[in-house]
């Protein structure tokens, strides 16, 4: 079994407030998502984030192949991170660690995302070509984002 990790820092010129703000909302997913990823919320974003919170998304990641995605909000710690784990969707894990702090003149944002590919073997021979990538264009994208709306740290 391989579990693989994505992580990616940056920093930028907002206050903790703020960005708890923009990243704590499951609405603004749809905004630092790429639009052919066809995200939409279906159900669970109607309320400030909590423990136990249930979202359901429909993403289309491949091939126009549409995927429902259903994640749970596990751990909050208001103002410095949050955890959600995927329970139905196209990994066999999703587990996606966020994390703020402030820093002189702006805020670090942190992602860990450890995740496991289904398939067994197949899945780690597509890993290195087709997810792999599409997880650090998906990042990079969010990177992008960010600065766009909030600008350069």
């Amino acid at each position: 079994m391989k579990i693989y990790t994505l992580h990616k820092k940056q920093n930028l010129p907002i206050s903790v407030d703020e960005a708890w703000e923009f990243l704590s909302s499951p609405k603004n997913l749809k905004t630092i998502t790429p639009d052919y990823m066809g995200f939409n919320i279906l159900s669970g974003a109607d309320r400030p984030m909590f423990p136990g919170q249930i979202i359901q998304y429909i993403v289309t990641p491949v091939l126009g192949i549409k995927t429902k995605w259903v994640t749970e909000i596990t751990h909050v710690k208001d103002k410095e991170y949050f955890v959600d784990e995927q329970r139905f969707g196209p990994y066999a894990l999703w587990h996606h660690k966020h994390f703020i702090k402030p820093i002189d003149g702006g805020v670090e944002m942190e992602d860990i995302v450890d995740y496991k590919i289904p398939m067994g073997i197949l899945g780690q021979m597509v890993h290195p070509i087709l997810v792999k990538p599409k997880l650090e264009e998906i990042f990079n994208y969010r990177t992008k984002k960010l600065e766009e709306l909030f600008g350069k740290y």
